[in-house]
């Protein structure tokens, strides 16, 4: 299929340069939109190569055009994890329901794309390097707006001047701080710490994942194809975010070890693998609200934005949403500042309701008392039964601008 979306038809004079920083998901994505339009892009990542592994994420309702756009919805296919079905355990482990993962996300069988994260990445990154710079074991040190451009100093030294500058850095987007101040005062925090790792697969796991909640905690082992690892993740429901603890793995590990002490079912064994494990992501669940996006020439796309959680599942595809209608308005619109407005009104109603999720995927996974995973359970059980869900509309609630895709 050839790539579709974004016009290829630049004048003579306009080719503007753009520095991405990040190589995650939204950065990439964008980067490829951009050269698309005719942009000189650059991406800085403070990583050393695109990042490998990390759990499996979902593209869904309108992120599948974006990739279909892309020209890559058969290499996600082939990559496509295709879980078979969801176990919830209760506090012994005994079995509460067995359920399609559709029947939980509210996703479309057959048609949504679940792949591990590092696939994502590694797919983005070979459709840009031909054609984008990427600085990688650097990032941006301090940004001056005061010329014609942003003159950007990296914390490698050199010094470069760009007329414009994406944040595509994650929920703790240094962009984002260097632009609008700490990010406290952007972040919602919705009450939980979660711990991910990877670990062996000792429970002959293929293809599907298991859940065990007791109240205010929760595990998962999550088995790609017929892996030997598994992916693994730790939960808990926590008031106010950990102080002293995001910076410090073994603080990170002390805290999970305390919290899941005494519990039932395999969690003392997935306790002592997070001890061993060398690819632990400590971090709470939380979410980016912004007034605006932009500031001058800087801006900010995916997480950095708009965070919706991993209460959610839609991350990755607001990212993916959020780079294809950020580039449209900078190839739409001359004036970066007309084309920073146009891409925040096409974007923010649909990052909105994507963040309103959260409250759903909070009810259904972590409950937080007794009373509340009981009324839970009786839910998953009921659904055994049921038909599996119709995909949630804020998945498809945003219209990609741009030509319609060559089939």
């Amino acid at each position: 299929m050839t790539p579709t979306g974004l016009s290829t038809d630049v004048k003579a004079g306009m080719r503007r340069t753009v520095l991405i920083s990040g190589a995650g998901v939204s950065g990439p994505a964008l980067a490829y939109w951009l050269h698309r339009s005719g942009y000189v892009v650059t991406v800085v990542e403070k990583a050393g190569a695109p990042r490998e592994g990390g759990y499996p994420v979902d593209i869904r309702g309108t992120a599948l055009e974006v990739v279909r756009r892309m020209g890559i919805a058969h290499r996600l296919r082939e990559a496509h994890v295709d879980s078979r079905r969801v176990t919830f355990l209760d506090a012994d482990g005994g079995e509460i329901a067995s359920l399609t993962p559709h029947t939980v996300a509210g996703g479309v069988e057959g048609q949504d794309l679940e792949v591990r994260r590092g696939d994502l990445a590694a797919i983005l990154h070979a459709l840009v390097r031909d054609d984008v710079e990427f600085l990688f074991n650097d990032s941006i040190d301090t940004l001056d707006q005061s010329g014609q451009g942003v003159d950007v100093t990296f914390r490698s030294g050199r010094r470069r001047t760009f007329d414009l500058v994406a944040g595509a850095d994650g929920t703790h987007s240094h962009t984002r701080a260097r632009l609008f101040g700490p990010g406290e005062q952007f972040h919602r925090y919705l009450g939980y710490c979660f711990a991910l790792f990877t670990m062996p697969n000792t429970f002959g796991l293929s293809r599907e994942v298991v859940v065990w909640n007791t109240p205010g905690r929760a595990a998962a082992l999550y088995a790609v194809a017929d892996n030997d690892e598994l992916h693994a993740f730790l939960a808990f429901h926590q008031p106010r975010p950990p102080a002293g603890v995001l910076h410090s793995p073994d603080a990170q590990r002390d805290l999970v070890a305390r919290v899941f002490a005494g519990a039932g079912w395999e969690i003392a064994g997935l306790v002592r693998a997070l001890r061993d494990a060398e690819d632990l992501f400590f971090d709470t669940a939380g979410q980016i609200r912004m007034p605006h996006w932009s500031s001058g020439r800087v801006t900010l796309v995916g997480d950095a934005a708009y965070a919706p959680s991993f209460l959610t599942g839609q991350g990755t595809s607001l990212a993916l949403a959020g780079a294809y209608m950020l580039a449209h308005a900078l190839a739409t619109h001359q004036d970066h500042t007309a084309a920073f407005t146009a891409y925040e009104r096409g974007m923010r109603g649909f990052a909105a309701m994507n963040q309103a999720l959260a409250g759903n995927g909070a009810a259904t996974l972590f409950p937080t008392t007794a009373r509340a995973l009981e009324q839970r359970d009786t839910v998953l059980r009921g659904l055994v039964t049921m038909p599996s869900t119709t995909a949630r509309p804020a998945h498809s609630a945003l219209t990609l601008p741009g030509p319609a895709p060559v089939s």
